[in-house]
């Protein structure tokens, strides 16, 4: 959940957002971010950490924005959980150009340019991922040239069994 509501009565919910910069922070900006917000930086000063409160994860990555944009190099700002639906949301500052493009894009189907992108990012991703499956595909056919099925799956067995044996990056 990417929520979380005070046990103090207080109404409005917290929300985890992650900000994506366009480039490493120095120390002296993020201590000036801070003094703004708090905020936490990852390892590289590349992404920061951010509780926002608000009543929606949209209005919170939108209020973040307006507090730090004038202070960061953001880039993109997520939610750090995604919701019920398993959605994340994505706020992307584009440029002038690149938004006038997009509203009349979305315009001419009769959607807000938001569910325009969301549609062109559900079909990028599929898209990618139909690519991934065609090059796995092909990938397996030139194994089982020259080996047998039996022998590929004992080796895709073993190869999974020692990849989750390792630690994640």
């Amino acid at each position: 959940m990417s929520r979380t509501r005070p046990a103090d009565g207080d109404s409005m919910p917290h929300h985890a957002l992650e900000i994506t910069l366009t480039r490493a922070l120095s120390q002296a900006e993020i201590d000036t971010a801070r003094r703004r917000m708090p905020v936490a930086d990852n390892h590289d000063a590349t992404r920061l950490m951010a509780l926002v409160k608000a009543d929606a994860p949209e209005q919170a990555a939108r209020r973040l924005r307006r507090r730090l944009s004038d202070q960061l190099p953001i880039d993109v700002i997520t939610t750090h959980y995604s919701d019920a639906r398993h959605k994340v949301i994505l706020n992307v500052a584009l440029p002038p150009a690149a938004q006038a493009i997009l509203t009349t894009a979305a315009r001419s189907e009769s959607i807000t340019p938001e569910r325009f992108m969301e549609h062109a990012v559900r079909l990028a991703l599929a898209d990618h991922a139909e690519q991934e499956v065609d090059h796995l595909g092909r990938s397996v056919q030139q194994l089982l040239a020259h080996t047998s099925p039996a022998h590929l799956l004992i080796a895709v067995g073993h190869a999974l069994t020692q990849f989750s044996k390792e630690p994640l990056p």
